[in-house]
């Protein structure tokens, strides 16, 4: 499984950073750019996840805290094991998923699918093994840019060198995102067959 060193590697092969004693970025200045690269990446193709939790007899109401990297709730089915599945309909606002039920539930277990951010660290990731060189542009186009940024007016070993550093940065992150776009999820209007749950 792919962890966040891996990732890291393919950022500084694709920067030419790989002297280990001359190298021009800290492996925490790395982390920080991909992590900004996994962000974009969570938006545009998000991970589909599904949790089982526990209503509250008596309360319409459930937490999006009980989802892990929570973006978006997309269905929720009550009571979960009911086949063929019940999607009820929901409101989330603040944190807060409000059921649109006519009578609460009475604590039975709900199915919530929905989208979360990828994760990626020393354990491994969510993030598809097909998006893995692209959060790695994405991640060595921030790099590139945030150098040209602290570049710029100071001595360098050629003319322009931040300015060209800037330049190959931006194409790499104009890459970077036509490549999440060709790899994204779809998303299409949102239909949902509801069972009347009364």
């Amino acid at each position: 499984m792919t962890t966040l060193s891996d990732i890291r590697d393919r950022v500084r092969t694709n920067l030419r950073d790989l002297d280990e004693k001359a190298a021009r970025w800290s492996d925490a200045e790395l982390d920080r750019h991909v992590s900004r690269a996994l962000a974009d990446a969570s938006l545009a193709a998000p991970l589909e996840a599904t949790t089982t939790v526990a209503t509250t007899p008596g309360s319409r109401e459930l937490s999006t805290t009980a989802l892990p990297d929570f973006l978006e709730l997309r269905a929720v089915e009550l009571p979960a094991d009911a086949f063929p599945h019940r999607s009820v309909p929901f409101t989330v606002w603040a944190g807060t998923i409000t059921l649109d039920l006519l009578s609460p539930p009475r604590g039975e277990k709900a199915r919530l699918r929905y989208l979360a951010r990828h994760t990626l660290d020393e354990e491994g990731s969510t993030l598809p093994d097909a998006l893995e060189d692209i959060l790695a542009t994405g991640a060595a186009g921030y790099a590139a840019i945030a150098w040209a940024a602290f570049a710029i007016d100071r001595l360098n070993a050629g003319e322009d060198v931040a300015e060209r550093l800037r330049g190959w940065g931006e194409a790499r992150l104009r890459t970077f995102h036509e490549q999440l776009r060709a790899h994204g999820r779809p998303r299409p209007l949102a239909t949902r067959r509801l069972a009347p749950a009364d």
